[in-house]
């Protein structure tokens, strides 16, 4: 099973739409498409029906009216919290944070040369990179309907740059398909178009669409199905020029005697098959990785430093938070200088919370019942990222890589290439692997070091004879083992957001949680900040009407 993938299939449809019983409902007939033309067609469909989706923002919050002196305790300096702090101080309100770490941001970091990193166990890491070069360990691309983080980087000044997702050019390795060796994405997406096409076109032609097509319709889809899938005459994807024009010659086109071109071979459908290829283009299609998408300029860290100088005064660094009490007519925290071990505590009327659930289960909070479920409810994944610098750019010098993602089926799940800096000499830094599930617990049951070497060798498959040759040093991040977060981010599942989301995200007395693990949009930044917005707001109402 390929640990990239992700199955998207649903057991209730057991086939495609039954013919002449009744109108296709709109799971029926999206599976239809899905199964006969598809992911791109898929998501278009989906699109038109109204499944897939921008983000819910409406602009900043409308906090008029608040009461002279009334103050708010921010837990914890991520986004979500700062962009609290920021709202509500503007709002008029008293505003102070307390964080654990000695840096603003939470997730939202990028590791630079000269930074050091300690995680749970005591490994430390001094890291190498050359200047201007970084990995970012949490969050690293930034979906263009986003538009809440999109809103405040623009108006913090954070210089946004493309972000490549998909890259045509990068490789697909699957050490069980074409013998274990990468071929091009580029290649097994076009012959997975033109496979396809030709299957729908043989449905047409055996009348199997005549529940769903009016006779009319018939040559104008095999028309568009030629077009699409770069079919011949005859509605065959064969070798030719016309194929190549997608998936590439085995001689390009050039100049002089020998400047014609010279077709390439398609693979046959049931390597395809093999490959994986068709949930790629699926992963592809989620409209969280369509283009256009971004990434601060100088590492992901950027959005953090800019957030936190908006909170500039305001945030206590190394304060480890132990206990949240509301009684009193005030939430009072205890916390602990991280340094000194000194006790201290912070008072304020309201209290708005954003420690990662991992961490709050297992600090005293005085809240309700249900409330106190819902923080032990929810667990989290982990993940796993390495980031290898390399001598130099020689994926793009030696294969027109610029950019995007490599995938594989061993561990490391993948190889990211960066998305700036292009043609310059370097050294630059490679996403040398970036894991989950049970592959992550693995990673993070290593020393860095070890992983470091199991991410080059396992990526040495995508590039054999350069990668071990050029590295020249690394980093890697085991969000297991970060100690401000215990995970990667929550996992809801339908069950525990029936039952307990709703009790999460309310207003408990003077308390409110905010966070990626309080919204629909989890481990993306947008989440958090959506979340914080929302937050603010119903706490503001509770403030207006005490």
């Amino acid at each position: 099973m390929h640990n990239w993938r992700h199955d998207s299939g649903d057991a209730g449809d057991k086939g495609l739409i039954d013919k002449g019983r009744h109108a296709p409902t709109r799971r029926e007939l999206l599976h239809a498409i899905g199964v006969m033309g598809g992911a791109a067609l898929l998501y278009q469909a989906m699109e038109a029906m109204g499944h897939a989706r921008e983000t819910q923002f409406a602009g900043p919050p409308n906090l008029s009216g608040a009461r002279p002196g009334a103050s708010v305790l921010v837990l914890g300096a991520g986004l979500a919290g700062m962009l609290a702090a920021y709202e509500l101080a503007k709002a008029g309100y008293k505003v102070e944070i307390l964080e654990y770490n000695n840096r603003p941001g939470g997730r939202n970091w990028s590791l630079y040369g000269g930074d050091t990193y300690t995680e749970l166990g005591g490994a430390t890491q001094k890291i190498g990179f050359a200047p201007g070069n970084y990995l970012n360990p949490g969050p690293w691309r930034i979906p263009y309907h986003h538009r809440t983080l999109l809103h405040y980087c623009k108006a913090f000044g954070v210089a946004l740059e493309p972000f490549i997702q998909l890259n045509h050019q990068a490789l697909v390795h699957d050490s069980l398909a074409f013998g274990g060796k990468p071929q091009r994405y580029r290649e097994l997406a076009a012959d997975w178009d033109g496979n396809v096409a030709e299957l729908l076109g043989k449905a047409i032609d055996n009348k199997g669409l005549d529940s769903t097509l009016r006779a009319e319709d018939r040559d104008r889809l095999k028309e568009a199905l030629r077009r699409w899938g770069l079919l011949d005459k005859d509605m065959r994807y064969v070798k030719g020029l016309r194929s190549s024009r997608r998936r590439g010659y085995d001689r390009p086109a050039g100049g002089g005697v020998d400047g014609a071109p010279i077709a390439s071979q398609p693979f046959a459908l049931s390597d395809l098959l093999d490959s994986g290829i068709a949930e790629l283009i699926a992963m592809h299609m989620e409209n969280q990785h369509q283009t256009t998408m971004f990434q601060p300029v100088g590492g992901m860290g950027m959005i953090g430093k800019a957030f936190g100088r908006q909170v500039a005064g305001k945030v206590r660094f190394g304060a480890k938070v132990t206990k949240i009490d509301q009684s009193g007519g005030a939430v009072t925290v205890t916390y602990s200088d991280v340094a000194s071990g000194a006790v201290n505590t912070a008072k304020a009327d309201y209290c708005v919370c954003t420690i990662p659930l991992g961490i709050l289960s297992q600090i005293e909070v005085d809240a309700s019942p249900g409330m106190l479920a819902a923080i032990a409810a929810v667990p989290y994944s982990n993940s796993v990222k390495v980031g290898l610098e390399m001598r130099s750019r020689f994926w793009e010098d030696d294969e027109a890589i610029y950019g995007g993602i490599s995938f594989t089926d061993r561990e490391i799940s993948m190889v990211s290439y960066p998305s700036s800096g292009m043609h310059s000499a370097g050294p630059a830094v490679l996403l040398g692997a970036y894991t989950f599930g049970p592959a992550s617990y693995k990673f993070a049951g290593m020393s860095p070091e070890e992983r470091i070497a199991t991410a080059l060798e396992m990526g040495s498959v995508l590039h054999p004879g350069r990668y071990k040759e050029q590295f020249l040093g690394g980093a890697a991040v085991a969000w297991s083992r970060s100690p401000f977060t215990l995970g990667c981010c929550a996992q809801w599942n339908e069950a525990t957001r029936k039952e307990h989301y709703q009790t999460l995200v309310a207003v408990d007395n003077r308390l409110v949680l905010a966070g990626e693990h309080a919204s629909y949009i989890g481990c993306w930044m947008e989440g958090a900040l959506l979340s914080s917005l929302d937050a603010i707001t119903r706490l503001h109402k509770r403030a207006l009407e005490a």
